[in-house]
């Protein structure tokens, strides 16, 4: 088994911004496996939130790629995830990048897309939302009126700055008739909140995403017995083993590749999710189509789809799945996750 890594630093269509930082550009460690003739793609994308960087994934990547060709099958796709997390417990992002190339490598050797592959229904794909980073409010207006012509009529409004009330309000007077759900991204403390949650319910969001610090939970569970909101978890549940301690807080938790390493591990958290009786969103960072496609695969097993991060870039080296209005089309995936390169791409 063959393989290439090659890392981009790909630029967005606009700066986005969250609570903690705002970005120009994206990185992306790409990997390619191959095996038979046949090529498999995936890709990581880090954040120093969750403790990796693009050169922290490069410098792991060979140890995990190496483990994956002493193995040699790519449809051992158990045994090799086990591999990986002997090697590298703490680097879910480049864990993930494999774990993604791996399983689509496997799908396009069996010429079966890889939702076909495990039996997931490409019918009951929920629709994406899209996202509206934190700018000043004229301009989340002016994205907000352009993913609504775009065909969205579902939007994620990124607060947690100052002046939460007016960039709100600016959302929602360009947006009147689209579903508005509101991502804090960690930057209240439970009383604030409670507070913001009142006036955001009022105005008729439907979630409330990670309104409190990941470690706070009994701030998190507060803010969901006070509010009519789904409260969704994200940076509080991590992985399937976080599940447990979020079950009584929250209403939903948010899956994320780059979090949980891979499209297995994701897998996992959705049923240990359902175990408790939460719902679940499958969200991405801005990322490539080469590991965005893969989250879209699994899009079936959940109740939400967060899944626009490709859409905020100005360039990709990969394509993805095709995207009608709002919903994904996994009908039109022939083989793999659906990602595949980007004619004429220059990096």
């Amino acid at each position: 088994m063959n393989w290439r890594v090659e890392r981009y630093d790909l630029p967005l269509s606009t700066p986005f911004g969250i609570a903690r930082r705002t970005s120009a550009t994206s990185p992306a460690v790409v990997v390619e496996l191959t095996h038979d003739g046949v090529t498999g793609v995936g890709a990581a994308t880090p954040t120093e939130y969750y403790g990796e960087t693009p050169t922290s994934v490069e410098s792991t990547l060979p140890t995990l790629l190496e483990a994956v060709a002493e193995i040699g099958d790519p449809h051992a796709g158990q045994r090799i995830e086990r591999r990986l997390r002997e090697r590298a417990p703490k680097e879910p992002a480049a864990r993930a990048a494999v774990s993604i190339a791996l399983a689509d490598l496997a799908a396009r050797s069996l010429g079966v897309p890889l939702y076909r592959q495990w039996g997931l229904d490409p019918d009951a794909a929920p629709p994406t939302t899209y996202t509206v980073g934190i700018d000043p409010p004229e301009k989340m207006a002016e994205k907000a009126r352009a993913a609504v012509d775009a065909g969205f009529s579902r939007l994620k409004v990124k607060l947690g700055a100052e002046d939460d009330r007016a960039r709100f309000d600016a959302v929602r007077e360009a947006a009147p008739d689209a579903e508005l759900r509101v991502d804090a991204n960690a930057a209240w403390d439970a009383e604030r909140a409670v507070e913001n949650a009142g006036w955001l319910a009022e105005a008729g969001v439907t979630m409330l995403e990670q309104p409190v610090p990941a470690d706070d939970v009994d701030g998190l569970r507060r803010v969901t017995e006070t509010t009519p909101m789904s409260v969704c978890a994200d940076e509080a549940c991590v992985t399937a083993t976080d599940v447990p301690r979020v079950a009584d807080a929250c209403d939903v938790v948010n899956v994320k590749l780059m979090k949980c390493g891979g499209p297995r591990a994701a897998r996992r958290i959705v049923h240990a999710a359902d175990a408790h009786r939460l719902s679940t969103m499958l969200g991405c960072m801005v990322e490539s189509n080469a590991s965005i496609a893969a989250a879209v695969s699994l899009s079936p097993l959940v109740d939400y789809v967060d899944l626009d991060g490709a859409l905020l870039l100005d360039a990709d080296p990969y394509d993805g799945v095709p995207l009608a209005d709002d919903r994904f089309d996994l009908r039109a995936i022939e083989s793999g996750t659906g990602a595949r390169p980007t004619p004429d791409f220059e990096a």
